[in-house]
């Protein structure tokens, strides 16, 4: 199949969405011409180059009209300039069309709105906000200025001439304040005071909230008049790459700290959760996690500390060294939303005040909570 045209009436239909004018625009953008030339499927533990030009015309089509999300980059090396299958971290991907929609969304996005996209990527989720809300609405800024070129190329393609901004999304863009919206296809660990600067008040701020253990909780945040910001975690299971300024530095060589080995309280099962997950990165924000068939091993990035867990019979020990005793830490955090019976992450919220402290908290502001890292 090589008309385009009916692949994205399909792809639109598979969309769920009760705002049709998002399907609309999935069937006027062509996917195809934000994709280049190549693309990375996962092949095992490796990522494969697929070429445009080395497989059937219908068959690449079929693959871009998949509602999935496509890596295009592996630690900055482009699909295009791959020669073979390679190991690494994907560093830019054209996210699956179904979660653009969910975003747009949950954003609450509408005709007439004025929206700065952080994360302009392949270009495509751009293509799509200018379709619905016309060129002069939309803003966009890239980090990466070899994607950038590229993105602008792609959209061009596409008929658009939005604003294209190369630099630190972080800092959003203050020469096109205020926005009704911003909505980053990255994830940060805190909120970036100049979002909360740059949205209306009655606005929203919608991306997803991560950290060095890769956990993740998607949020849409109110901005209110007195500069803070507050809203409630979605539970959608889904996660973005990291901005790049806020992505984990190069562990250091650790100093092997005497350190202290006990019975656990809870079972590291629990970080296989997808909310224990979120929980344990909310306890120990500067540590990162590794999952092995004998329990985690969480090594800390700031200090240095360690700490690992392994089966004792029937139960778990947990050895710990260095100045931060990081189980205990990620321990009493599960053991928290334990005695709140282990509710989902639908369940948690969280609040950014404007003298720029943030909280993530259960329940209700009042109740527990945990700061992230700002």
């Amino acid at each position: 199949m090589t008309d385009t045209a009916d692949l994205r009436r399909r792809l639109a239909g598979t969309v769920p969405t009760d705002d049709p004018a998002w399907r609309h625009a999935l069937q006027r953008v062509s996917r195809e011409l934000f994709l280049g030339n190549a693309l990375f499927r996962l092949n095992g533990t490796q990522w494969e180059p697929v070429h445009r030009d080395q497989i059937d015309p219908g068959e690449w089509l079929r693959l871009v009209y998949q509602n999935t999300t496509w890596v295009t980059q592996i630690d900055g090396v482009n699909a295009a300039d791959a020669s073979g299958p390679m190991a690494g971290r994907p560093t830019s991907s054209s996210t699956l069309p179904s979660l653009i929609v969910r975003m747009l969304d949950l954003a609450g996005i509408r005709d007439g709105d004025k929206v700065l996209e952080i994360g302009t990527g392949t270009g495509y989720s751009t293509a799509i906000l200018c379709d619905r809300l016309g060129d002069e609405r939309v803003f966009s800024v890239e980090y990466d200025p070899q994607l950038a070129a590229a993105a602008a190329e792609h959209i061009h393609a596409a008929g658009h001439h939005p604003t294209l901004i190369t630099g630190d999304g972080l800092a959003g863009h203050k020469d096109g304040a205020t926005y009704d919206a911003i909505i980053a296809t990255c994830a940060v660990r805190h909120i970036p005071p100049a979002w909360l600067h740059q949205v209306r008040a009655g606005g929203a701020i919608t991306t997803t909230i991560s950290g060095w253990m890769l956990a993740s909780g998607l949020i849409r945040l109110t901005v209110h008049d007195d500069g803070t910001a507050t809203g409630r975690f979605t539970g959608d299971q889904i996660g973005y790459m990291l901005a790049r300024p806020h992505e984990r530095p190069p562990r250091p060589t650790y100093y092997q700290h005497p350190g202290h080995t006990r019975p656990t309280r809870v079972d590291p099962a629990l970080l296989d959760d997808w909310t224990g997950h979120f929980l344990a990165q909310l306890a120990a924000p500067s540590a990162e996690l590794m999952n092995t068939t004998g329990g985690v091993i969480l090594v800390d990035v700031a200090t240095g500390s360690q700490a690992w867990t392994k089966p004792a019979g029937n139960s778990w020990h947990v050895h710990q060294h260095g100045p931060l005793n990081l189980w205990d830490q990620v321990e009493d955090a599960l053991t928290t939303w334990q005695s709140a019976g282990s509710p989902p992450q639908c369940d948690f919220g969280m609040t950014v005040k404007a003298d720029g402290t943030q909280q993530v908290w259960l329940g209700a502001p009042d109740g527990p909570s945990w700061g992230l890292p700002v």
